[in-house]
């Protein structure tokens, strides 16, 4: 055995940046050999670590096993599963909102057994036909959530349910912002938090989802330093943003991370300043979904290493750990 020592990996290096599982059809039906084939591509573009996002494969309604079959596979191929995103599965939804209770509390269940650090879960609610209907769904108005006292109260303790749920299953809960929810500004999203005011309960600020939009929209710089020091995960993705100023048209389309109209160099750093410790989980619509959120982890990280002081003290001479 040999006798080197190794010098530890950076903070920057090791911190989990996961990959959704977005670029991925359906699959809750497949056999598990296209489970494999499917992260093996992930692992093959150099993640070690996965957000089963349940637009691929949902957790919180599989036997146990087939929950077994999917942690053989994740071990097979080297991917942690780093979390669970459950998406369009409002607790306040009008129609649907106790049964996607239900499945939440399945999923927290399923994440725990998997191993899993996170679950995300959020109140929008499944897409418009009209939203179905055009290239970016984004585009169209879908579902809003009433914004009575009532349905607060009703957000506050179905949440406050999950997030003593998530404490006692090992798991963290964290809430994904998005569009005419209540968690569809920073303010309303910080306050619901505030008012849930349960330590496994965080933000997940994916405030991509808002500026995507095409209506006038809260300063990006301004949601993050209001959101960061309560989240807990973060789905980073970015969009080119443009505004006609004689007709107020916005046109918006994805982009990758670094080329994007959203300044995650100064978001990064404000969240490492604030004590954001939580996992990452790259995004990206359309296209080579895969290639793209590749290449958004290597961004990423190098705005870690920035962020963590590690580029400085390397200069110095007194961090071997960046190159």
């Amino acid at each position: 055995m040999s006798d080197a020592v190794h010098a530890p990996t950076s903070p920057s290096q090791s911190w989990p940046i996961a990959a959704a599982m977005l670029p991925f059809p359906a699959s809750q039906e497949a056999p598990a050999e296209v489970w494999h084939d499917q992260f093996a591509e992930v692992a093959f573009e150099g993640f070690t670590e996965v957000d089963l996002t349940d637009s691929w494969v949902k957790v919180g309604n599989m036997e146990a096993s087939r929950l077994t079959e999917l942690a053989d596979v994740l071990r097979q191929t080297g991917l942690r599963p780093e979390a669970v995103s459950a998406i369009r599965c409002s607790v306040i939804d009008p129609d649907a909102g106790e049964a996607n209770l239900a499945y939440s509390h399945r999923t927290i269940d399923a994440a725990a057994q998997l191993g899993c650090s996170v679950v995300s879960v959020g109140l929008h609610r499944p897409l418009a036909p009209q939203q179905r209907d055009v290239l970016w769904f984004w585009t169209v108005d879908g579902p809003k959530d009433d914004d009575s006292a009532e349905t607060w109260q009703l957000a506050v303790r179905r949440l406050r349910e999950l997030g003593e749920h998530a404490h006692d299953a090992g798991v963290l809960l964290s809430l994904e912002m998005y569009e005419d929810t209540l968690l569809g500004s920073a303010e309303s999203a910080v306050r619901l938090v505030q008012d849930i005011n349960h330590s496994a309960v965080g933000l997940n600020p994916d405030l991509g989802n808002l500026f995507r939009l095409h209506r006038d929209i809260e300063s990006f710089q301004a949601a993050v330093e209001a959101c960061l020091p309560l989240s807990n995960y973060w789905h980073v993705k970015n969009y080119y943003r443009d505004t006609e100023p004689t007709t107020g048209a916005v046109v918006s389309l994805p982009a990758p991370m670094y080329s994007g109209s959203m300044n995650y160099r100064t978001a990064v750093k404000t969240a490492v300043a604030v004590g954001y410790t939580g996992p990452f989980c790259v995004e990206h619509y359309g296209g080579d979904g895969l290639s793209v959120m590749a290449e958004n982890r290597t961004y990423l990280r190098k705005l870690l290493a920035v962020a963590t002081g590690e580029v400085a003290r390397a200069s110095r001479g007194t961090d071997v750990g960046v190159k």
